[in-house]
């Protein structure tokens, strides 16, 4: 399955099924919102309508967004050729629509991008407003934008980015400037050793050629070791489950999507309706960050993962003094198989490490080509120039 709700044949735009579409079955691929319709639309939809661009359904996405391509989806997962995708990842790469707005929570929109070799932005944390999105870790969650090519997921950044007072983590700036005119001549750029080390041949080419197509513009390349990665990886999978824990509390079967038809009080209505209504990722999910949030180990666990954050975003400001961009895979394989889904908590903790950088320290990460690039806090143009002109010179 490819879209929960069709809206528009000759809509040119697919949105993931966690940003709300007026009137449109919103369910983030959970059983626990099955049917349940919200009554305005998320702003980055409203600013594409009033700029003219109609949207052609909604798109299949992971229980929440917290898997690794969409196969915990309750509508079930979407495959090509055997091999995991995403559904807006599908419907862009066959030309279906011209781009689609996903969000990023855990990496799972830039491993797709990799998958279908499309471009994926997630532009620096609060550029882009999370109102109207089906939260789970608010600190850490953007909508982004997928496409064929840079010039196109420019275009869309530049309607959708801007300042929201309907959301309160929302950057001043009413505007932004996604330019694709960049000089890489002179620009430096690092490889990740840890994770270019533990990737696949197949994506450890693609890196490769990124780095070369760099240097043909007339950057250097470089080599460099992160120390705090495994530290990052921790701190983003407490964080997450916690805030995940805190924002699914909501669904539990009074004000939203499925109710349990078995209960004799109020007690049975939330436990049995969160029981059916959750997948085995979410309840671990929830698990995990209920233990997080506890009494014993609030300071040990979410205080110290609070901590971590700034040590790492600290660290890698520090990176971008030398540099103007990190380079890394995005996923250890370009392409993965269906799985038993009792194991998608560690596969997906497993993965996060290639995202985790972007996805906690807020700053911008583009995919092209199956690589990915960092910049700085709001250096997404530098990003989309960047591909932009790697892809000009093939």
């Amino acid at each position: 399955m490819k879209y929960i709700s069709e809206i528009n044949k000759n809509g040119n735009i697919a949105v993931d099924d966690n940003i709300l579409v007026k009137d449109v079955v919103s369910s983030a691929g959970s059983h626990i919102l099955d049917g349940f319709k919200p009554l305005f639309s998320a702003e980055a939809v409203d600013r594409l309508e009033k700029a003219g661009y109609t949207i052609s359904g909604k798109a299949n996405v992971g229980e929440f967004g917290l898997d690794l391509l969409g196969e915990t989806s309750y509508y079930g997962a979407v495959t090509k050729d055997g091999c995991l995708t995403t559904a807006a990842a599908a419907v862009v790469a066959q030309g279906d629509v011209d781009a689609a707005l996903c969000v990023d929570l855990n990496g799972a929109p830039r491993r797709a991008a990799a998958s279908k070799d499309l471009v994926f932005i997630k532009p620096t944390y609060s550029t882009v407003s999370r109102y109207g999105v089906i939260a789970c870790a608010c600190s850490g969650e953007q909508i982004g934008v997928m496409a064929r090519d840079a010039a196109k997921a420019a275009e869309i950044l530049k309607v959708i980015a801007g300042h929201d007072s309907k959301d309160g983590t929302s950057d001043v700036n009413d505007s932004y400037d996604y330019s694709l005119d960049i000089n890489l001549t002179g620009k430096k750029a690092c490889i990740v050793k840890e994770l270019f080390e533990s990737a696949s041949d197949e994506v450890k080419s693609d890196v490769q050629a990124m780095a070369e197509g760099l240097k043909a513009k007339g950057a250097t390349v470089d080599e460099v070791s992160i120390s705090c990665l495994d530290a990052a990886q921790a701190a983003w999978q407490i964080l997450l489950s916690a805030e995940t824990t805190n924002n699914l509390s909501k669904f539990d079967g009074v004000k939203y999507g499925h109710r349990t038809s078995s209960f004799k009080n109020i007690d049975d209505i939330y436990t049995n309706t969160r029981t059916e209504g959750f997948g085995l990722l979410a309840k671990a999910t929830i698990l995990y960050g209920s233990e997080a949030l506890s009494k014993d180990k609030y300071e040990k666990c979410y205080d110290k993962a609070m901590r971590i954050r700034r040590v790492v975003t600290d660290e890698i400001k520090k990176l971008f003094e030398s540099y103007d961009f990190i380079m890394s895979p995005v996923a250890s394989q370009k392409q993965f198989n269906e799985y038993n889904l009792e194991d998608a908590f560690e596969k997906v903790y497993e993965q996060s490490k290639y995202t985790v950088l972007a996805s906690l320290t807020g700053m911008p990460a583009i995919v092209s080509n199956g690589v990915q690039l960092m910049a700085n806090t709001f250096g997404d143009s530098t990003l989309l120039g960047a591909v932009h002109a790697i892809k000009e010179a093939e």
